[in-house]
């Protein structure tokens, strides 16, 4: 008699932990790693064009080879800086995720990023990261090929920039 008391309690627990538990919503949502993300529509602002050039202008003044951009690079970084717009936070948050993106679909060795706020000029955002010795490490590897920009203002005029660089 015991031992029937006790398994419809069993069952019990376990159907309840097993269908309340389910996976947190952080409103977060990505789109199949494998998908094809699509460049066509990628057009580059005046900043933005500013800030690949001035990134190509150090590197060559310190004997590195200039990068070429690739607008699916920049559409990774659009993602992102929309992200953060979003959430009104600078961050790196899901960086992983863009390498697995672009490892899939740009053929990158290696991915790294620079991520900013506030910077009124492209002048400003580079000297910014140039100053920072974590992002000059990144501006500065001579291993990168190829890179890409995003900048977007938020509702209070103050711009985010994702600036995406990759080994292809």
């Amino acid at each position: 008699m015991k031992v029937q008391a006790i398994t419809p309690l069993l069952l019990s627990a376990m159907i309840i932990l097993f269908t309340s538990c389910s996976k947190e919503d952080d409103g977060i949502y990505f789109e199949d790693t494998n998908a094809t993300i699509e460049t066509s529509y990628v057009t580059y602002s005046p900043i933005e064009t500013e800030i690949l050039e001035l990134i190509n202008i150090h590197r060559e003044t310190i004997g590195l080879n200039k990068l070429s951009t690739l607008n699916i690079v920049s559409q990774v970084a659009e993602d992102h800086t929309e992200y953060m717009v979003e959430t009104g936070n600078v961050n790196h948050d899901n960086f992983q995720k863009r390498v697995q993106l672009l490892k899939q679909n740009a053929s990158a060795k290696t991915v790294g990023e620079n991520v900013a706020y506030g910077f009124a000029s492209a002048s400003g955002v580079v000297k910014g990261w140039l100053n920072s010795p974590e992002h000059k490490k990144i501006i500065e590897n001579p291993d990168y090929t190829h890179f890409g920009i995003s900048t977007e203002c938020n509702n209070d005029g103050r711009n985010y920039f994702t600036h995406i660089f990759i080994n292809k």
